[in-house]
């Protein structure tokens, strides 16, 4: 193991632990040994998710007029899974390890070297007998015994108390086999050969009804946007909006992973953040505007434009996002992966990986996809209700084009038809026929989806804010200082309030006054146990950004002069400043808004 993937395998180590010992996240049904890939979000966790919540929804909903909010069941008709997909096409490909019969995603086994050890099976004194030929690697470095006692530990736990005492289990037919490197054929934990890789549907199945027969079965939702598609003809008409126009949820979605890992990054319960944003078709666009605006480098992307097509408005998104994790702290560790057309499914135009440094690696953290009508046309023939729009605009502008430049349009799409690298291209009479709609004013929206998760989002910002560095105290002695520079925005905590001695009542009514002041308004943390720089040192670790301590000055016993004033102590470089009590709210108020 390389010293890079040992130290960030440490980092990643101290962050967990930080995480439980501070409040942010728990194991779930730790009492009980846990449930594999589920987490629960202690005070402190919870508190940021609901800050990262309000960020995200007040970004996309209170501080725009074309995108509206949505709150809708995880349970739904499972026709929406079958129309969209999911219950034909969601899988992962999956193998399982023959020695234990663990499963792991065909994509996540990494490339091992070592020796093929062979047996022909396994006995043991109680009778227990294993028939069968077995295949596992010995790792390059390991020892042969070692080796053959993590063997006999694997067969024992898959084996149960019928083999008796691990020691006594019989390795039979023992044959050396080939030595190989890079190979991604065995499980990267037990070393076991890996079967063949198949298709795992990753719904999590469940049953609406009393009787629990296959006629009602459903799904935990695997994702928030179908819900929206659902939903849409019913919010079009509710609302009284126009395309373009967006439409966004936060809410829980699960997935039944085969490996969940890296802590809360791949979990099978999680909470999802999308944004449905319905846009024209090009065709409609080039018809009222009388073109299309081309992306260009440089382009100005700050306010939309009646001439945009489905290429800005995707970068638009994308430009949107990118300013919201700046404003949230991560906008120095961001990276971006445009997906090529063979990364991209069949109906999708473009999709854009945001993604973000961990210490296990770059990974994503939210996919803003141009994904065209796919979802509402899919739904319209499922269930046969229509998913069309009416524009007037658009009626207007195509009753004044020529039949030639209708031609035009028509022969333009059938061109872009046939040059699809992916999927099968439209029939040219239901190429005429859409355009026969379209004329009309009526089309099926298109739509560009940006989708974030919640729980990635709080990781993210929980990794990237950890710090640790020596510092020397005001005697000079050199301690580490673990802290987290959490942006005031989504800090648990805002303000950690102290009085400097506890045992002066004066001073604790006054800390009392304060935190009465700050509480409605942000939240805050009254501390008055243990030395001062004690209580500093525990509000950072937690990422508080501020500390108010009130002390004698506080009390105008130094002079008039600062009477009613405190120290505001600033987290990440320690410096103070003294400040009027009638001043603070204000001051903070900006400062974590």
């Amino acid at each position: 193991m390389s010293t890079d993937v040992k130290n960030n395998t440490a980092l990643m180590e101290k962050i967990v632990s930080l995480c439980k010992r501070r409040g942010f996240i728990f194991q779930s049904s730790e009492i009980y040994g846990g449930c594999g890939g589920v987490w629960d979000y202690g005070p402190l966790g919870a508190e940021l998710k609901r800050n990262l919540r309000t960020a995200w929804w007040n970004a996309m909903t209170r501080e725009r007029e074309d995108v509206l909010g949505l709150d809708a069941s995880i349970l739904m008709n499972p026709a929406i899974w079958k129309a969209s997909g999911h219950v034909d096409t969601f899988a992962d490909l999956m193998r399982e390890c023959s020695l234990t019969n663990k499963r792991v995603r065909a994509d996540h086994v990494d490339p091992q070297e070592g020796v093929i050890m062979n047996y022909t099976g396994a006995e043991a004194p109680t009778g227990w007998k294993l028939d069968r030929v077995i295949s596992v690697l010995m790792k390059k470095g390991e020892h042969i015994e070692s080796f053959r006692k993590r063997v006999r530990t694997l067969i024992a736990s898959n084996a149960g108390e019928t083999a008796g005492k691990i020691e006594e289990i019989i390795l039979l037919g023992e044959a050396k086999g080939d030595t190989i490197e890079g190979s991604v054929d065995f499980h990267p934990e037990t070393g076991g050969a890996l079967g063949p890789a198949r298709p795992f549907n990753l719904m999590l199945k469940t049953y609406l009804g009393p009787t629990a027969t296959e006629d009602d079965v459903t799904y935990l939702r695997p994702e928030t946007a179908q819900a929206i598609f659902a939903q849409f003809k019913n919010v079009f008409d509710s609302s009284r909006m126009k395309v373009p126009f967006g439409v966004c949820q936060i809410g829980k979605a699960f997935r039944n992973e085969v490996t969940p890992k890296n802590f809360t990054f791949r979990s099978r319960e999680f909470e999802q953040m999308e944004l449905e944003f319905f846009i024209k078709p090009d065709e409609a666009v080039e018809i009222i505007s009388g073109e299309v605006a081309v992306w260009s480098e440089g382009a100005d992307l700050s306010e939309p434009q009646p001439n945009w097509g489905w290429d800005l408005w995707h970068r638009y998104w994308v430009d949107q996002r990118t300013k919201f994790y700046e404003g949230i702290g991560l906008g120095g560790v961001l990276e971006y992966y445009w997906q090529t057309p063979e990364d991209l499914a069949h109906y999708a135009r473009a999709c854009v990986d945001i993604l973000c440094d961990f210490p296990f690696g770059t990974e994503e953290l939210e996919g803003i996809a141009a994904r065209g009508s796919f979802d509402l046309t899919a739904h319209q023939t499922a269930s046969g209700k229509t998913q069309e729009v009416f524009d007037e605009d658009l009626k207007n502008a195509a009753v004044k084009l020529t039949d030639e430049q209708k031609e035009a349009l028509i022969q333009k799409r059938l061109a872009a038809e046939q040059a699809k690298v992916k999927g099968e291209p439209m029939p040219e009479a239901d190429v005429r026929a859409w355009f026969e709609r379209l004329f009309k004013g009526n089309y099926v929206p298109h739509v560009i989806e940006p989708s974030a998760g919640l729980d990635r989002m709080a990781l993210a910002i929980i990794a990237n804010a950890f710090v640790e560095e020596e510092k020397a105290d005001v005697n000079g002695k050199v301690e580490n200082r673990t802290y987290l520079r959490l942006h005031p925005r989504v800090a648990p905590i805002k303000v950690g309030v102290f009085p400097l001695l506890k045992n002066k009542p004066e001073l604790v009514a006054k800390a009392r006054e304060v935190y009465a002041l700050l509480k409605k308004h942000m939240n805050c943390f009254y501390d008055e146990t243990a030395a001062i720089g004690r209580r500093y040192a525990r509000q950072d670790e937690v990422g508080t950004p501020f500390g108010i301590t009130i002390d004698f000055e506080t009390l105008g016993e130094k002079g008039p002069e600062l009477q009613d004033t405190v120290t505001l102590r600033h987290r990440d470089g320690g410096e103070q400043e003294r400040v009027k009590i009638a001043d603070l709210l204000p001051k903070l108020l900006a400062a974590v808004s």
